[in-house]
């Protein structure tokens, strides 16, 4: 598949370089010609000759070097002949500079000249990768449009154990591929996705909710919508903008998303329920504001349980869950699993500050009805995303006729 295309590699200064090589020898073996471009520390860990010999072509390091054609830019002439920019290793101080926009070396300026896809492949120390400072950069670059590859989990160089190495190269040649076809494994399937907070009035000017904002919910129908699904985002409450590109239906309770869902349902291949619905509502809402001036009681109602409703009635349809929990998350999960017929759930402690309602980030676990549970490592919501609609593609392909 990547056969007439040409891929450039950037190589940055982290342990993990030596990787790059084998990286680079399985890219040429896809077909591609490949093109690399070292940073001065990472010439500390590897010689470029390695590169040179692997790639068949001359590897540039220097800014101001000899351009590779008479007349040329060096930065820009790389950049507009490469189909596709991957760096692996992606050090933080190099995570940091495309972040901010800097263009101090040849691989900072060529990546702000590039137009085709870039997939970045951070590799660091545990601390470091969890670092504030590296969150935020990672989720600037996600919003850039950047393409990120999150670090496997394991045996690091320094000795610690945990999210920091560099993905096998098997792995970042397949995201290459992926990345090279234009991802559409979602192309001909509709996708419901349900996103945000019910609100249950009380009277005209108070209601009962919850914490959600959304960005789960909206993240997923983005990422959705991006690999050719159709998308049906029925919502509620939020606290962002809607994607482009999706049928948004806009509710307010429990039971206006029930209807919705509903109505969409025989046309849907996958129901994802990210919304946060609320479980209870006031048994009777008053048509004129409450007065203060006195205790009151509310009397409250259990709403519909709309996932069990489509548990029950999915037929051959892919359903995803989502559980928020603050404690046992995986046993109640796993019970919630089961009780509601899913096909996957994700579930997340949604105490922690950093993956709970309202966070850019999540740190999930992803569970199956067969087989362990698979924790991923915080990261991106629209990173999540990408990891559900995964197994959501894989689950539809070994799917038959919807019915």
């Amino acid at each position: 598949m990547l056969t007439g295309k040409t891929v450039l590699v950037g190589v940055t200064g982290g342990i993990a370089a030596y990787k790059a090589a084998e990286l680079v020898s399985l890219l040429v073996k896809e077909g591609a010609a490949v093109k690399v471009v070292m940073t001065a520390a990472a010439t500390r860990f590897v010689a470029a000759l390695t590169f040179a010999s692997l790639s068949g072509n001359p590897v540039a390091c220097d800014l101001f070097g000899e351009a590779p054609g008479q007349g040329a830019i060096t930065h820009i002439d790389l950049a507009a002949g490469a189909d596709l920019v991957v760096v692996a290793p992606a050090t933080a101080n190099f995570l940091a500079k495309a972040a901010a926009g800097l263009a101090d070396d040849l691989l900072s300026t060529l990546l702000l000249a590039s137009k085709g896809p870039v997939l970045l492949c951070p590799a660091m120390n545990v601390n470091m990768y969890h670092h504030p400072a590296v969150r935020e950069n990672l989720q600037r670059l996600s919003r850039l449009g950047y393409h990120l590859m999150e670090p496997d989990v394991g045996l690091l160089a320094c000795g610690t154990r945990g999210a920091g190495r560099l993905p096998a190269p098997a792995r970042i040649v397949e995201k290459l591929l992926s990345l090279a076809a234009g991802r559409r494994d979602l192309a001909g399937y509709t996708v419901l996705v349900t996103a945000g907070a019910t609100r249950e009035p009380i009277d005209p000017v108070r209601f009962i909710s919850n914490r959600s904002s959304g960005k789960m919910g909206f993240a997923l129908a983005a990422a959705a919508s991006a690999r050719g699904a159709r998308v049906i985002l029925v919502s509620g409450a939020v606290e962002v903008a809607p994607p482009p590109g999706v049928q948004l239906v806009s509710v307010e309770t429990a039971r206006a998303m029930r209807e919705a869902v509903l109505s969409f349902l025989a046309e849907s291949d996958c129901i994802i329920k990210a919304a946060a619905v609320a479980d209870y509502r006031p048994a009777r809402a008053v048509d004129q504001k409450i007065k203060k001036g006195r205790d009151l009681t509310l009397e409250l109602v259990q709403n519909p349980d709309i996932l069990q409703e489509l548990g029950a009635l999915k037929g051959n349809r892919i359903l995803v869950g989502f559980a928020a929990e603050t404690e046992n998350l995986l046993a109640n999960a796993r019970a919630k699993l089961a009780r509601k017929n899913l096909d996957l759930l994700v579930a997340n402690d949604v105490s922690r500050p950093d993956s709970g309602f309202g966070s850019d980030t999540n740190l999930v676990w992803l569970v199956f009805p067969a087989g362990p549970p698979r924790e991923l490592p915080l990261m991106d919501k629209r990173l999540v995303a990408e990891h559900i609609l995964d197994e959501v593609a894989g689950l539809l392909a070994g799917r038959g006729t919807t019915g």
